[in-house]
């Protein structure tokens, strides 16, 4: 028989058939903020249990009927990560340690102190609240994947970067990708490929800063045959080969100044003059350039050309850093970890408090690039080290960091909690009045995370 029916998500299941200990055990938990529903018996606790799921259950293995241990055995095939807390007997407790490892969470012999029931509860709700979140973002990045797996985001930033490509793509023009390291450019270029009508022909790539100088010209153009010395045989530049397809420039501001005014001349009259020939080639494709600096300025400084930075400014699609859609970044880290795990043969590690506080507190300066390198590491086994406190972006004030800060937890618990205030307010520990105030003062809108 339930002595009390509250309607918390988050709430304390304890079941024992002795009236006073499950008075004095109520007791100690709700004294230190926990919502409990209390049990005679295990049978209307499991029906309850399986009809509203709580945070913890605590149950002494003695019970006239079904035992506490089959209580256990019963949830555990319900829900594997339910935390089941056993009270035991000083007889029982090798019971209970097998039952520890067949995946019981705790258990405690009687006499116990109510503190250690208290920190006991507290931290088995404290992976619950854990294993929550982490389903939570599961069906979240299910459900991204399957809607656009090149732009993984739930952002207002991904979202119009997002609508921007695909509006692009169909334009069939050149086009500039502006951002920082990491951030993601050659996905990008890719999605232009694939959503535009050249998507059967070819997307070819090539990064003008990982090539020397003296063969940049000959990757890009081509050459015939004994054209220079080494010359053997012909070979199809990248510009040829990407004949009705797309070619992808990356770091274009490290392209040579020479060769900048060949690349000009491609541009504008869509024809191509390998080396050690006089013959002009026609070519039909989309040039998509990357660059991490600003090209306007590098032009302005003479280390790159103002006509060919018209020439690639016609549309320009900036990228956001990471830092600037954090409520992205436990998706993505997600869909980081399960890769890493299934290329290196191991079952997804479980999101802990550390690594969650990392995720939350890091500036991501290497873009999602260190976020798919950090997300490796934690999948070898290799968690992050604790952080004091929030690393401050450059050049911000204090009270802008705080600001920052603030905003960034606010909405990764919305993102958690799936839009519902109630629950992120219970996550931050603060009314939910203020957590409104704070909400609107920021921006943000709950609806916007469900």
């Amino acid at each position: 028989m339930s002595e009390t029916s509250p309607d918390r998500s988050e709430r304390i299941v304890f079941v024992d058939d002795e009236a006073d200990v499950r008075r004095a055990n109520r007791q100690s938990l709700e004294l230190d903020g926990f919502a409990v529903e209390v049990f005679d018996a295990a049978e209307p606790a499991l029906a309850a249990i399986l009809s509203e799921p709580p945070g913890v259950v605590v149950t002494d293995v003695r019970l006239p009927g079904l035992d506490g241990r089959a209580l256990f055995e019963r949830l555990r095939g319900a829900d594997p990560d339910l935390p089941v807390i056993l009270i035991t007997g000083h007889g029982d407790i090798p019971m209970a340690v097998g039952a520890m490892r067949a995946g019981a969470y705790d258990f405690l012999a009687k006499p116990y102190p109510a503190e250690a029931l208290v920190a006991s509860v507290r931290r088995a709700l404290e992976r619950r609240r854990l294993t929550l979140e982490n389903r939570r973002l599961r069906a979240r990045l299910e459900e991204a994947v399957e809607a656009d797996p090149a732009f993984l985001g739930i952002s207002p930033e991904i979202v119009r970067l997002r609508r921007l490509v695909r509006d692009v793509a169909q334009a069939d023009i050149d086009v500039l990708v502006l951002g920082e390291t990491g951030s993601g450019k050659e996905v990008v270029a890719g999605a232009l490929h694939r959503w535009s009508r050249r998507a059967p022909r070819n997307f070819v790539a090539m990064n003008c800063g990982a090539l020397p100088d003296s063969v940049v010209e000959s990757e890009l153009f081509g050459h015939e045959a004994g054209a220079f010395t080494g010359a053997l045989k012909r070979r199809v530049g990248r510009i040829e080969h990407a004949q009705g397809g797309t070619l992808f420039l990356d770091e274009i501001e490290s392209m040579p100044l020479a060769l900048q005014v060949k690349l000009l001349r491609v541009l504008q009259e869509r024809t191509v003059e390998p080396l050690g020939t006089n013959e002009v080639r026609a070519i039909d494709m989309r040039v998509v350039a990357a660059t991490k600096v600003d090209l306007g300025q590098a032009a302005a400084q003479g280390t790159f050309r103002d006509d060919l930075f018209h020439r690639l400014n016609v549309i320009t699609i900036p990228i956001p850093p990471l830092r600037d859609r954090r409520e992205d970044v436990m998706l993505l880290f997600q869909h980081f970890l399960g890769r890493a795990a299934a290329r290196f043969g191991r079952d997804p590690p479980p999101v802990t408090a550390a690594i969650r506080d990392h995720l939350l507190r890091h500036a991501w300066p290497g873009n999602v690039r260190e976020l798919d390198h950090f997300a490796e590491r934690c999948a070898l086994g290799f968690g992050p080290e604790a952080r004091p406190g929030p690393e401050p972006a450059p050049g911000q004030t204090l009270a802008e960091q705080v600001d920052r800060f603030e905003r960034g937890l606010i909405r990764d618990e919305l993102i958690m909690a799936g839009g519902d205030v109630r629950l992120a307010a219970e996550a931050l520990g603060t009314p939910r009045k203020t957590l409104y105030d704070k909400l609107a003062r920021h921006g943000l809108t709950p609806t916007d995370f469900r």
